[in-house]
């Protein structure tokens, strides 16, 4: 069974940089990838960017474009997600998921999350 824990959320102000963690404990070789879901208050849950293991190849959503970078390490089973010029519409609980392809996460239960907050 995979394990995932999420760390590296915060408080920012707007304009600022974090950098999010996800490390993966178990067999994570038979997945495509790894990424980012997020979720606001009173919003569905939503993708943010993945990253495949073999490729490499990184997918994103439009409104993180240019401001967010997913890296890895597969050695360690870890991936990260560089989030710069942050804006308060950010804010969210960040979620780290296995991906099945570029397009489909696995269906397997949610992590805690780590928060991350953007103050204005």
């Amino acid at each position: 069974q995979v394990q995932l824990v999420e760390s590296g959320g915060g408080l920012v102000q707007a304009g600022g940089s974090l950098t999010l963690s996800c490390a993966a404990s178990g067999d994570t070789f038979s997945s495509y990838g790894m990424g980012w879901f997020r979720q606001s208050p009173g919003k569905n849950r939503e993708f943010v960017a993945n990253i495949g293991f073999g490729t490499g190849r990184t997918r994103y959503a439009d409104s993180v474009k240019g401001r967010f970078s997913i890296s890895k390490n597969n050695a360690k089973n870890t991936v990260f997600l560089q989030m710069n010029s942050l804006k308060p519409e950010d804010t969210a609980v960040y979620y780290c998921k296995r991906f099945i392809s570029a397009y489909a996460a696995e269906s397997d239960s949610w992590g805690q999350g780590t928060q991350v907050t953007v103050s204005s």
